[in-house]
């Protein structure tokens, strides 16, 4: 399994994201209680997220993603994703 950092900049449309934001919450605790997200949280300005994911490869989490309410939604306006190689932390098992 390889871990991913995902940074999301969100759209201009504030109100169609704070729509969909709860089916978006909803979906990313689905995948917490699953192992898939390991944390998740907006920035202090609301501006974008943050999100580590721990997927097979970056095709099964563009999959994930994809799966995401905001994506169909349209109200990210890039999705930044990083192969990362977390050294230290608390939720660390390997």
């Amino acid at each position: 399994m390889a871990r991913f950092a995902v940074e999301l900049v969100f759209g201009p449309d504030n109100e169609k994201r704070l729509a969909v934001r709860p089916a978006h919450r909803e979906y990313i605790a689905s995948l917490s209680e699953k192992g898939v997200v390991l944390a998740a949280g907006p920035y202090a300005d609301d501006t974008g997220a943050l999100i580590i994911y721990e997927a097979a490869d970056e095709a099964a989490l563009k999959e994930i993603i994809s799966n995401d309410p905001y994506t169909p939604a349209n109200v990210v306006a890039k999705w930044e994703i990083r192969a990362w190689n977390a050294l230290l932390g608390s939720w660390l098992t390997d």
